[in-house]
């Protein structure tokens, strides 16, 4: 039976974080999206395609299989049968998947990659089209937001705790680019699915989110028969 959910929202909603402690409570499978592009982004690097080739990488996309698995608890990424786990946080990666991830052939692999990963097991996915494109059928979509000035706010006070400095109205200004970039980007925009639970983070704590969320999935969960 579908026991996934799919939580959507903008940058700095703390998506991830929820969605791990959620997945901990639930014994899910946390799907880090991220890092299977991360994994694709190997896979193009170790081809030697150009990043800007888009009819290259549109070629090779099909070549690759990217799945997760969990190993003693902890997220392992699978590319091609080879666990690149360790080799995710390298630059190569991080540039690949960030100018590959644009192109329409690899959404459409990665999404369905995602897609048979959720139909093997219960996941819990974060993303920005989880629950309009991903997982449409999922059984509870969240919409998990929070105001512009407290996002930035967070972002200020994870900053400052490294040592870093920075502004936080450049901050805010930052966050208003990044959503309105979401939200207009051709393939898979930010918006909240019509059937998704809209949850404003603005004035609530990690675990307090973390509670409501269990909650509506408990509800869903006896409202479906799951």
């Amino acid at each position: 039976m579908n026991r996934n959910i799919a939580i959507d929202g903008p940058a700095g909603a703390g998506k991830s974080t929820i969605a791990k402690r959620v997945a901990q409570q639930l014994q899910l499978i946390y799907v880090d999206t991220g890092a299977m592009y991360r994994a694709m982004g190997i896979y193009f690097h170790r081809l030697g395609i150009d990043p800007t080739d888009e009819p290259a990488i549109s070629q090779a996309v099909d070549g690759a299989e990217v799945s997760i698995e969990y190993r003693d608890g902890a997220q392992q990424v699978i590319l091609n049968g080879e666990n690149v786990t360790g080799l995710l946080r390298t630059e190569e990666a991080g540039r690949m998947a960030s100018r590959c991830s644009v192109y329409a052939a690899v959404r459409t692999k990665m999404v369905q990659l995602q897609q048979s990963l959720a139909a093997r097991t219960a996941v819990i996915m974060d993303g920005r089209d989880i629950g309009t494109v991903v997982l449409p059928d999922a059984l509870l979509k969240i919409y998990l937001t929070a105001s512009v000035s407290e996002r930035a706010r967070r972002r200020y006070l994870e900053l400052t705790e490294k040592g870093e400095a920075c502004d936080p109205a450049e901050i805010e200004q930052g966050i208003r680019a990044r959503d309105e970039q979401d939200m207009n980007r051709p393939i898979g925009p930010l918006r909240q699915a019509e059937d998704a639970v809209l949850v404003d983070a603005s004035d609530l704590g990690i675990d307090e989110v973390v509670e409501v969320i269990l909650g509506l999935y408990e509800k869903a969960r006896r409202e479906k028969g799951v």
